[in-house]
């Protein structure tokens, strides 16, 4: 027996069809008994980096540019990373960041020397965008600034240099230069990287050796550590490189460790990645196999940490996620530029609500990245700015930002293709400061909708509202000749009766609701 739904759209989403062939249904059940956590608002972070048109051309367009900007950081990206709430940016990189020598980004523009990235395009880079804009961009932003020092070709020196001039208050070589430069007090940079992928483009380095140089690095790093805190991130494994973890907790001391890093992207294979627009649902599975396979990265990179840190003194920040495909054609291919479809959309979601279920540990997250690169949340062309389905995820999910975890239990169906099969339901849960608990759902289902009933146990609500996110298909994406072609509506297919809820998610579609 099959049933059909049909889902009525405001503007442009128009109408939506689905079948969906009858199935167990899929349940997610509060644990308002289970440990909980406050979810840091800091794993909805960014990443920006001197790759492409990220920085310039996407950020930074200059003061002279007829593009409304501020100090040449364009007003419509603020605003609509304001809008988003983003609470943290990485930069400068990335491989790029090995690279960087941050005295070359300071002073007089016209007298900055120029470089060549060697690692994006082998552009010539003028370094008309250096610390103090970042940094004065990141208050515009209202975001929390993550510096990456460089190790791969640097010296301890000259990223104590750097701490110093961003942090020390009082009198010294490297507070006099920064006043000189312009700027009198301090910006107190909190979050600093210790080199960038040390196991491959930050220098090809052995964990052992790695971990000796991270020592001696953080040593030199000193700050006013009343005023000005310091959290150390050492440059951690690429995807289920476990070796890596247990090397670094290991030969670490707890007093100069704060954070290790993990990267993992999503992608269909690393050598035949795919189109990011015109894919086969093949690819997609593909794609979504590997973005859920983050809940297991983490879960085995903590149980290393457990074993050195059993009271999660030490975070993990997943610094680099998201999918990566071909670039577009007739782009430059060191520029990795890829449009967002709703494919992106569940990327996003569903690694969201792992990192929620997860935030007893991971404490912080950097999409990659923010403007014109990989999974972007914007892209930018002359004077014109789309937002993308990416970015709209991540508008509906900050209200996890800083709000107590429910723990829940998950019972999903499956998604099944060619005899492999994938959770299709995804889940998580919290209760903001105010009261208000918001679930966030997503289900990557490319053809099925799945009823899903949410048992709030104890919990008593008396009404519900939510924002879906859908498309007619999963290749549809935002276009500068179409920019609202996706956009969050008004959900109307959930209902509350007796603490419990009833919802109805259509094929790849991103739900939040909002339950007083």
């Amino acid at each position: 027996m099959k049933k059909q739904y049909r889902y009525i759209r405001t503007g442009i989403l128009g109408l939506l069809l689905s079948t969906q062939t009858t199935q167990a249904q899929n349940t997610v059940t509060f644990r308002p008994d289970a440990p909980t956590q406050v979810i840091n608002r800091n794993i909805y972070g960014h990443f920006a980096e001197h790759l492409g048109n990220c920085i310039y051309g996407g950020f930074y367009v200059g003061d002279t540019s007829h593009i409304p900007n501020t100090n040449g950081v364009r007003k419509d990206v603020i605003a609509a990373l304001r809008k988003m709430k983003i609470p943290n940016l990485r930069w400068p990189g990335g491989c790029f960041a090995d690279t960087y020598h941050w005295k070359d980004g300071i002073g007089a523009k016209d007298k900055r020397p120029a470089i060549v990235n060697t690692w994006w395009g082998n552009v010539t880079e003028d370094n008309s965008f250096g610390t103090h804009d970042f940094l004065n961009m990141c208050e515009e932003l209202g975001a929390e600034p993550y510096l990456s020092g460089n190790v791969g070709s640097g010296t301890a020196q000259e990223l104590a240099d750097w701490v110093q001039y961003t942090n020390f208050a009082g009198k010294s070589p490297m507070s006099d230069l920064r006043q000189q430069n312009g700027r009198k007090e301090p910006w107190k940079v909190r979050y600093w990287g210790v080199g960038n992928e040390a196991w491959g483009c930050g220098g090809n380095m052995r964990p052992e050796y790695y971990a000796d140089l991270y020592r001696k690095f953080a040593t030199f790093m000193q700050s006013d550590w009343k005023n000005a805190p310091l959290f150390r991130i050492a440059s951690g494994a690429s995807d289920g490189d476990y070796n890596w973890t247990e090397v670094l907790m290991k030969n670490i001391p707890a007093n100069l460790l704060d954070g290790v890093a993990l990267h993992h992207y999503s992608t269909v294979d690393w050598n035949h990645k795919g189109d990011a627009v015109d894919f086969t649902e093949k690819q997609y599975f593909a794609t979504m196999k590997s973005a859920l396979l983050m809940d297991t990265l983490i879960s085995k990179h903590t149980a290393i940490m457990d074993k050195y840190d059993p009271k999660k003194k030490i975070a993990l920040l997943v610094d680099e996620w998201g999918g990566w495909y071909n670039v577009e054609g007739g782009t430059n291919p060191g520029f990795l530029f890829q449009q967002n479809t709703m494919r992106d959309a569940m990327i996003a979601g569903a690694t969201l609500n792992i990192f929620n279920n997860h935030s007893d540990r991971v404490r912080m997250a950097n999409l990659a990245q923010a403007i014109n690169v990989l999974q972007s949340v914007i892209l930018t062309k002359g004077d014109q700015m789309v937002l993308t389905p990416t970015y709209y995820v991540m508008e509906m999910y900050n209200v996890h930002q800083d709000a107590t975890l429910i723990p829940v239990d998950i019972h999903s169906n499956d998604y099944t293709f060619e005899n492999e099969k994938l959770p299709a339901v995804s889940a998580s849960a919290s209760k903001d400061k105010n009261g208000i608990t918001h679930i966030s759902l997503v289900n990557i289902d490319a053809h099925k909708t799945q009823e899903v009933t949410l048992d709030t146990r104890s919990q008593a609500y008396k009404a519900i509202s939510g924002k879906l996110l859908a498309s007619a298909k999963l290749q549809n994406y935002n276009s500068f000749t179409k920019p609202d072609n996706i956009k969050p509506v008004d959900f109307k297919g959930a209902t509350l009766k007796n603490n419990t809820v009833s919802v109805k998610l259509p094929p790849y579609s991103v739900v939040v609701l909002e339950l007083k």
